[in-house]
Order: structure tokens, then sequence, then C-alpha cells
């Protein structure tokens, strides 16, 4: 008799053991160094071996427009803008996806980057660009060079996407 109620413990022992070694892991902010531990609006959480992550992706447009961000978003700034020159005259900045720029006055190559929720170029020549959201609309402030972003502009023109539907 004591050899089945040993047995019949020991059973229930492991049973409640088992199901537990399998559980999620504890509802920590703190992950596992080298892992990527993402939580779901339902409050699921999934971990990643950061190892076998090569990049992580977040669609501009979607991303802002989930996150309840009400500014523009990277991906409003990509495609031919035709924007002033400071004079009355109007040029295009190209913006590409992989951050090249290139100006139609003058043909100059540049690179641009997203930063603070503004489109910010540097040309080759130096000179740098910045198409800002101002109200409703965009406008491009225009610094010479070795100013900076934060500079007073040499000038400020308004600035228009022209294309169909920025990503």
């Amino acid at each position: 008799m004591r050899k089945i109620v040993s047995s019949a413990a020991l059973a229930a022992i492991l049973l409640l053991t088992v199901p537990s070694t399998f559980a999620a892991p504890p509802a920590s902010s703190k992950g596992v160094p080298g892992t990527l531990v993402i939580v779901f609006k339902d409050g699921h959480r999934q971990s990643f071996n950061l190892a076998d992550i090569e990049r992580v992706e977040f669609p501009a447009a979607e991303f802002a427009s989930n996150a309840g961000a009400s500014g523009p978003s990277r991906g409003h700034f990509l495609g031919k803008w035709e924007v002033g020159d400071g004079t009355g005259n109007n040029f295009y900045i190209t913006l590409s996806e992989d951050g090249n720029a290139m100006r139609s006055l003058g043909n100059v190559h540049g690179r641009w980057s997203y930063v603070n929720g503004e489109a910010e170029v540097t040309w080759d020549d130096g000179a740098q660009d910045a198409i800002r959201r101002v109200g409703s609309r965009f406008q491009k402030f225009a610094y010479e060079a070795g100013k900076s972003f934060t500079d007073i502009p040499a000038n400020v023109t308004n600035a228009r996407n022209l294309t169909p539907k920025p990503i």
C-alpha cells in the first residue's frame, strides 16, 4: 500500500512540474542576453536569438500609422520633390530609399537621412537642404556649405512631393 501511495505522489509531482517546464517565460522586461523579445498587443511574448536575425525592418509608413505618430514618416519623403531655389525659380530633389539624393540644380549628388521627422540632405558640394513639414505643408530649408541644420537657413521655399503616392 505504501508503494502505491508513493508512486501516486511521485506521478502527481511529475505531472505538475512538466507543464511548468514548457510555460512562457516570466513577464519581465529583461530578456536573456543575445535575444530579442517582442511583446504583442494581446500580451504574449516571443523571443528570437539575435544570432539568427540578419536585420529588423520597419515599413516606414505602416509603422508610423500603427504607432500613432502624427508627423511624416521616412516614406513620406521618398520620391521627386519640386522646391524653390530662393530666387523665384524651381528645381528638383529626388530622394531614394537607399539614402542617395540627386539635385537637378547643378546635377549634384548627395546623401539623405530621416532625422527627427524631416529629410536632411548633405550634398557633395557641401551645401545642405532640409525638407520639413510646417503645418499642413512642406518647406525646403537651404543651408550653405559649412552651416548646420540648426543654423539660420539661407532661404526657405515651398516643397512639393511630385511622387503620386509616397511610400
